[in-house]
Order: structure tokens, then C-alpha cells, then sequence
């Protein structure tokens, strides 16, 4: 009994061993998006009230873990019984997140005179909870890429590694990217209790007035680099699936072929819904 015992621990033991190195090849594989999904979401969950920051951040955690919980079982089911189907999911993903970066670009350029913009707020009209939704369907967006390349990373795996392996990045992924959004938009506290503990003198005091001071421009440098993301993203998507637009571009850099590319399809999409949406405005 107690050899049976030992035996199981011995069997557990491996299987942890075989998840940890697993876990940390699909680690390494999914940072790019990882890195993507950190500027996005850090652009999302900027621009509030300070008293709000914390609870919206907080509502959008909960919004990505119930997205993961929603993706992981159909990743599985889809990779074990309809493989065919995860391409055609990506690439509609790819297109609303090409979409979304578009339209920021175009907003930007043509109707940015239009909107009150404060604090990275993009409008006073844009309530929280709809910068709220738009958040979590953009995490539902990019947690789809980051369960698909993780799960690919593990494929030749058996089942139950599978599913602890990517299960656990996809866990880690929003506690590690969600904290970090927190640090960043938190700066200014940070500093504000470096200075009380300093009081207001010395090395500590400076970092806080410097974590204060350049709060605003991280929260205005989120907003370019959070729609550069979704852009390169989008279009890594279509780069990586469709060998022969990725030959077309190989005369640009990797990086610029994908924003690119993202931006051409965003761009296509968003076109028909800005016309549409003027005819609108003229009772057309």
C-alpha cells in the first residue's frame, strides 16, 4: 500500500516537473502578445476618475478570467475534434481588433476636435461602463491568440498537460498583465506616499514627484502604444496565416509589415461604417 502510495507521488512529481517546462516554453512563446496585451489593456483601463481606477480595474479582471474560463473548454473541444475552426476564429478576431485600432487612428486625424478629451478620457459621453465592455471584448480578442499559441506550443503533449499547461499561462497572464496595470495607473499614489514617508526629502521624495509628474505622459504614451498593439497584433494574425501576404511584405521589417497590414484592414472595415454613419448624421 504504501508503494502504491510513493508511486502516485512519484507520478504527480513528473507530471508537475512536465507542466513547469512546459509552461515556461509557452511563457516564452506567448510574450510577444503578452507584451501587446499589457499596452492594450493599460490604455483601457487608463483615463478614469481616481477613486474609480481601482474597482474598473477590477471589474475588468474579473471580465478577462471569466473570458478565459470561456475559452479554455472550447479551445480544447475545438483542437481535439474541429481543428479547422481555430484559423477562421483567429482571423475574426484579427479583424475586430484591426478594426478597433483603425477607427482610434481615424478618430484621431479626423474627430478629434469634436471630443473633450481629458486625462486620456476619449469623450465626456463615454460612460465607464462602456469603456468597461470594450475593454473585456478586447481581452476576449487577445486571450484567444494567447490560449491558441500557448496550446500549440504544447500540442504533442498528452491531454491533462495540455489543459494544466494552458491553463495555468492563461491564469498567469491576467494576474501578471492586470497587477502591472495596476502599478502603472497607481503611479501617482505611489509617489504621494513616497514623499509622506520621505517627508519630502531625499532620493525617495524625487522618485515620487517624478512618478507623479510623468504619470499623465505614460497614461498619453499607453494610448499610442495600446493602438500600435492591436494594430500589430491584427496583423501578425493575417501575416502568419497567409504565407503569400507575408512574402508580399518581406521588403518591410517584420514589425512594420504587421502594422501595416493591421492598419489596411482596419482600415477597409472601418471606411463603409464611417460613410454610413455620416449618411446617417444627414438623415441620408
Amino acid at each position: 500500500m504504501a508503494s502504491g502510495f510513493f508511486a502516485l507521488f512519484d507520478d504527480i512529481a513528473l507530471l508537475m516537473d512536465d507542466v513547469a517546462v512546459m509552461s515556461k516554453l509557452a511563457a516564452k512563446k506567448t510574450a510577444g502578445v503578452l507584451g501587446d496585451d499589457l499596452a492594450v489593456n493599460a490604455n483601457k483601463a487608463s483615463g478614469f476618475p481616481p477613486s474609480r481606477e481601482l474597482p474598473v480595474l477590477w471589474a475588468i479582471s474579473k471580465g478577462s478570467l471569466v473570458n478565459k474560463f470561456i475559452i479554455l473548454p472550447i479551445a480544447f473541444l475545438l483542437s481535439a475534434f474541429a481543428p479547422a475552426l481555430i484559423t477562421p476564429i483567429l482571423m475574426f478576431g484579427g479583424v475586430y481588433l484591426a478594426y478597433e485600432g483603425a477607427e482610434k487612428i481615424v478618430e484621431y486625424l479626423f474627430h478629434s476636435n469634436k471630443n473633450i478629451a481629458t486625462n486620456g478620457v476619449d469623450s465626456s459621453d463615454v460612460t465607464e461602463a462602456k469603456k468597461i465592455r470594450s475593454a473585456i471584448v478586447t481581452d476576449f480578442i487577445l486571450s484567444i491568440e494567447i490560449v491558441i499559441i500557448a496550446l500549440g506550443s504544447v500540442a504533442k503533449e498528452p491531454l491533462l498537460v495540455q489543459i494544466l499547461v494552458v491553463t495555468f499561462v492563461s491564469i498567469l497572464a491576467t494576474v501578471g498583465v492586470y497587477g502591472f496595470v495596476a502599478l502603472i495607473v497607481r503611479m501617482d499614489d505611489i509617489g504621494y506616499k513616497l514623499i509622506q514617508l520621505s517627508n519630502n526629502q531625499g532620493f525617495l521624495a524625487i522618485f515620487g514627484r517624478v512618478l507623479i509628474a510623468t504619470l499623465p505622459k505614460v497614461i498619453r504614451l499607453l494610448s499610442v502604444i495600446g493602438t500600435i498593439a492591436m494594430l500589430l497584433v491584427a496583423g501578425g494574425i493575417f501575416m502568419h496565416h497567409f504565407k503569400w501576404i507575408e512574402q508580399s511584405l518581406h521588403i518591410l521589417p517584420m514589425l512594420l509589415g504587421e502594422f501595416v497590414l493591421g492598419l489596411i484592414v482596419g482600415l477597409i472595415v472601418v471606411t463603409p461604417i464611417e460613410i454610413f454613419n455620416r449618411l446617417k448624421k444627414r438623415g441620408l
